[in-house]
């Protein structure tokens, strides 16, 4: 069995702590036992951090950059081995893994890095003074990771913290321990300085220590909404920067204009991606009523031909559920939705693929028949479950789709381009999709409004959050 240590300072770094077990989600067994970083062990990292974000922070931005850069190779290098690792982590098919999910990875260092010597300020002149006023970083950032990415987790919250001029701290999921280390030695073999990446592994209680101490200046969540106000709490005593980027339930509104094999592909991709394990998932699918019935069978068909097995074969499309626990979580969902008078249309059935026997792995579920006030619509059940709702027009559809709590993702689908512009204008979500859904480029800001949380990834605006505003004023 492994054995999954912190690596703090450029090494990995045996704990005294307790040890946490690592499930494997394709077939049920332990695989890792993933030690716990101490209170002790957390200190070295902070004072690791601490000297590496001085000396790293005097360099140029062009050379950190190119630091940076060399990253960004190493990542796109080790592509084939973070994959597995990624797929072993999660249970999400190869094929995602491979092509999009870790990528984006590398993507994010090679953006980044070209951003760090583009870090401006501005200047002021006054009759008898000047001023200038620079962003400047933080200091010691740490990142508190979700299970469903882990290696795009790692690189989108470090990235732009280094390019900033930050140290950076990563505590994943202890679920999905593998590719955080990984990544720690890619990038230190690149050539990072020792001290700017680290990990620490744990439980929330782990994510909590990080939160109160004070020698952290900023805290990155990607999470639940509960787990969200936890940090914000937590952070609260040392009125740390937070940002959260939390759940949602993503409505994806299809017109009667719409292409129609391009809506229901769009449908199947916003729904059944990484099994549903997908904060911006579109779950909310509203068809205009002319084309709703048409719609439903067009998914059954597709939901019903997606092969669902060991995510380590090319040709699997659906992979495992995180673990039982959660798996459960999503069986019971799929129970609710029929008792509340939802049409189960296919699928939502616990799944048992060949040499998989013991994983956690459930068939697509599409509901049709749903109505607005239904829990299936209005919680985030984070798994493979489709609900179908049909609307009549433009005005009616925008207010049915703010009508919730979240705010993360939203798409539109349809032929007339003002509608489309009209539509997305009044949708209430930090990231609105017109005819795709869930392409997210390194140089695109991601995140989201309401209860989905606040800050963003990706792109030139997540440089905000990784620093501060300095302003010097000289007098003549």
């Amino acid at each position: 069995m492994d054995r999954i240590k912190a690596f703090i300072n450029g090494s990995f770094k045996t704990s005294d702590g307790d040890v946490l077990v690592k499930i494997n989600p394709v077939n049920g067994r332990p695989i890792a036992e993933v030690e716990k970083t101490t209170d002790t062990l957390l200190q070295d990292a902070i004072e690791a951090a601490k000297i590496a974000q001085h000396d790293w922070s005097s360099l140029t931005g062009q050379e950190r950059g190119q630091i940076m850069a060399k990253v960004s190779k190493k990542l796109a290098d080790s592509l084939h081995e973070l994959t597995r690792l990624e797929v072993k982590d999660v249970g999400k098919v190869w094929s995602e893994a491979f092509s999009s999910d870790v990528p984006c990875g590398a993507e994010a260092y090679e953006f980044f890095g070209s951003l760090a010597a583009t870090i401006t300020g501005t200047s002021h002149k006054w009759t008898n003074a000047r001023g200038y006023a620079e962003r400047v970083p933080l200091g010691i950032c740490a990142g508190i990771g979700a299970w469903n990415y882990p290696t795009q987790i790692a690189c989108w919250k470090s990235a732009p913290a280094l390019a900033m001029g930050n140290a950076f701290i990563l505590k994943p999921s202890e679920m999905t321990p593998y590719t955080a280390n990984a990544i720690a030695e890619i990038v230190t073999e690149a050539g990072l300085p020792a001290g700017l990446f680290q990990v620490v592994h744990g439980d929330f209680s782990v994510g909590q220590a990080l939160c109160k101490h004070p020698d952290i200046a900023k805290i990155s969540l990607t999470g639940g909404l509960e787990t969200g106000k936890k940090i914000m709490s937590q952070s609260a005593s040392t009125l740390k920067k937070v940002t959260l980027e939390l759940g949602g339930k993503a409505p994806l509104i299809v017109f009667s204009d719409a292409d129609f094999d391009l809506a229901v592909q769009t449908a199947i991709d916003a729904n059944f991606y990484t099994a549903g394990e997908v904060c911006s998932n579109a779950t909310r699918v509203f068809i205009q009523d002319k084309i709703a019935n048409k719609f439903i069978e067009a998914v059954k068909e597709k939901a019903e031909k997606l092969k669902v097995g060991d995510p380590m074969l090319e040709d699997t499309q659906i992979g495992a559920m995180i673990s039982e626990q959660h798996l459960e979580k999503v069986l019971s969902y799929i129970a609710i939705g029929k008792s509340e008078g939802a049409n189960l249309v296919t699928g939502g059935e616990r799944q048992f693929p060949k040499n998989c026997e013991g994983g956690f792995f459930i068939s697509p579920a599409i509901f049709s028949n749903c109505e607005d006030d239904m829990q299936i619509v209005r919680e985030e059940i984070f798994g493979p479950v489709m609900a179908v709702l049909s609307f009549d027009n433009e005005e009616e559809v925008i207010c049915r789709a703010n009508n919730t709590q979240y705010g993360l993702g939203a798409g539109v689908l349809t032929s007339d381009l003002s509608r489309a512009y009209r539509v997305a204008d009044k949708l209430d979500a930090g990231n609105i999709w017109i005819n795709s859904y869930n392409l997210i480029p390194p140089d695109w800001p991601f995140g989201g409004v309401k209860q989905s949380g606040f800050g963003r990834e990706s792109s030139i605006y997540a440089l905000e959050s990784y620093s501060q505003i300095k302003s010097t004023y000289v007098q003549y």
